[in-house]
C-alpha cells in the first residue's frame, strides 16, 4: 500500500504535469502563425503529452530509486546491528558454552569413550543422522551405527533420544518447574 506522503507527491506531480501540458499546449496554439487545423492541434497535443508524461515518469522513477536506496541503507544498518548483537551474544555465551563442552568431554571420559566415539557423539548431539556422520567422517553408515550403539551402551542409555536428553534436558527446564522448586526428571544411571 502506498503511504500518504508518497500519494501526495504523486498527485502533486500529476497536477504539475497536467498544468505543464495545458500551458505548453496553449502556448503552442497561441504562437501558431498559420491556420490552426484540428490535426495539427492533436499532433502537438500528443507530442506535448508524451514529453510531459516522460518527465513525470522520470521524476517518479527517481523518487522510487531514492526510496529504495534509503530502504537498502536501513536494511544494511539493521543487518549490521543484528550481526553485532549476535556477535555480542556469542561472546557472552562463549565461557558458558566452553564450560559445557569441557563437562561433556569429562563425561565422555568417564564413560570410557574412544576419540572416534567422542567425535561421533558430538555430531549426534548436533543432530546429524548416521548417514550424515558417515559422509562427514568418510566411513560407512554401518560403522557409524555400530559406534553409536557402543556410545549408548557405554552411557547406559537406550538410544539417540535418551543420549541427547542426557545432556540437554537441564538446559530447557520450563520456568514453572523451576519456580515451583521442582527438579527436572532425573537422569538414568551414569
Amino acid at each position: 500500500m502506498i503511504d500518504p506522503k508518497e500519494r501526495r507527491i504523486r498527485w502533486s506531480l500529476a497536477a504539475i504535469g497536467l498544468g505543464a501540458f495545458g500551458l505548453l499546449l496553449a502556448l503552442e496554439i497561441l504562437t501558431e502563425t498559420d491556420d490552426i487545423e484540428l490535426i495539427d492541434v492533436l499532433v502537438d497535443a500528443f507530442t506535448l503529452f508524451l514529453t510531459v508524461a516522460s518527465a513525470v515518469g522520470l521524476t517518479l522513477l527517481a523518487q522510487r530509486m531514492q526510496q529504495q536506496h534509503e530502504e537498502k541503507l536501513n536494511l544494511i544498518q539493521d543487518l549490521e546491528t543484528a550481526r553485532l548483537d549476535g556477535e555480542g551474544w556469542r561472546n557472552k555465551m562463549h565461557s558458558h558454552v566452553e564450560g559445557i563442552r569441557i563437562e561433556m568431554e569429562r563425561q565422555f571420559e568417564d564413560w570410557g569413550m574412544t576419540a572416534a566415539e567422542r567425535e561421533i557423539a558430538l555430531l549426534i548431539l548436533k543432530g546429524l543422522t548416521h548417514k550424515e556422520v558417515a559422509a562427514l567422517r568418510g566411513t560407512s553408515e554401518a560403522t557409524v551405527r555400530q559406534q553409536a550403539q557402543s556410545i549408548y551402551g557405554k552411557a547406559k542409555l537406550p538410544g539417540k533420544t535418551a543420549f541427547s536428553a542426557y545432556f540437554l534436558e537441564d538446559l530447557w527446564v520450563p520456568e514453572r518447574t523451576v519456580a515451583a522448586g521442582l527438579e527436572a526428571p532425573s537422569r538414568r544411571a551414569q
